[in-house]
């Protein structure tokens, strides 16, 4: 492998990990939400989750282009108060990574938390357990395996990110160029595609072994009958 494969996987990794650490206290806290409440717009509140599931990458890469831009809404604010820009940096495409991701984190932490039996939340409710104590001594560590696959498949998903990464955060080799990015790049370049054997290798065991992973944790969760 050649030191720009290294340098894809290293960009990917970094990419993916911090797509997954940003996005799983707001994934938590929706699939908790979601779970365990019923409240006026909740099917708003679930097609907005899952619409970048559905949606194409490339529009879902453009609107995060419009609202995280140096000119954008969000963007500007960024930029003049925090001294931030996610356009053509990795933090964009960690970005892209983690709305695209996070659909599969909140449906797997959804069912997992749904399968925790709400008789242990309650008895723990009659011991004096306020609400925080509830969730981080009963329904988290009950769930847990839920949260770690969804984390996992989350994680997966961000590695192999195309279209939005490409939008929001270009193409540039050592700070946003990614396995699929510099898979993209070999295959229009002459020739390259005897290059990226060992790079798709790669991917493809990283995406199986999160697969596995995820999968193996969900089979251990036991939802309620619903």
């Amino acid at each position: 492998m050649t030191p720009g494969d290294w340098s894809a996987i290293a960009v990917s990794l970094k990419v993916a990990l911090a797509a997954v650490v940003c996005s799983l206290p707001l994934g938590v806290a929706a699939g908790w939400l979601l779970a365990r409440k019923r409240f006026p717009g909740k099917l708003i509140l679930e097609t907005c989750v899952n619409l970048p599931l559905v949606m194409p990458p490339v529009v879902t890469g453009y609107l995060l282009l419009i609202a995280f831009g140096r000119h954008g809404p969000i963007g500007s604010w960024l930029d003049q108060w925090l001294g931030v820009q996610l356009v053509f940096d990795w933090k964009g495409a960690a970005l892209a990574a983690a709305v695209v991701s996070f659909p599969l984190l909140v449906r797997s932490i959804r069912s997992a938390i749904a399968g925790v039996d709400v008789r242990l939340e309650d008895a723990a409710r009659t011991l004096g357990a306020g609400p925080w104590d509830l969730f981080f001594t009963i329904t988290l560590p009950l769930a847990r395996r839920g949260v770690i696959a969804g984390a996992v498949l989350a994680f997966a998903r961000a590695l192999g990110e195309f279209g939005a990464t490409i939008m929001i955060a270009g193409n540039i080799a050592g700070e946003t160029r990614t396995i699929p990015l510099m898979i993209y790049s070999q295959l229009e370049t002459p020739g390259g595609e005897r290059n990226i054997v060992l790079l798709i290798a790669a991917s493809i065991l990283i995406s199986a072994a999160a697969l596995l992973v995820s999968e193996y944790l969900e089979r251990r969760v036991e939802p309620n009958a619903p």
